[in-house]
């Protein structure tokens, strides 16, 4: 089979080779989905709030201390600033 006024005379069939890859790809994205769907399991009411009653009573104290505020640089407007001493 030939084409008139195409660049290549015979039919090119160059990106055929990822049909068979995107087809794994999809089945196994829809796989690990299907896989996936129970792997969560629901936590009891009364754990959950033990839970976070347990993570609300601890003490959230910084382990570093707090950074000095940093100086702006006055804009000057020109794009190199100068050293500071």
């Amino acid at each position: 089979m030939r084409r008139s006024g195409s660049a290549y005379p015979d039919v090119v069939e160059i990106l055929w080779w990822l049909v068979p890859p995107a087809l794994v790809t999809v089945g196994a994205m829809a796989w690990v989905g299907w896989q996936g769907r129970e792997g969560r399991g629901e936590v009891d009411r009364d754990v959950a709030v033990q839970r976070l009653q347990k993570a609300l009573e601890k003490d959230h104290l910084a382990k570093l201390p707090p950074r000095p505020a940093r100086v702006a640089d006055r804009s000057t407007g020109i794009a190199v600033r100068p050293t500071r001493r």
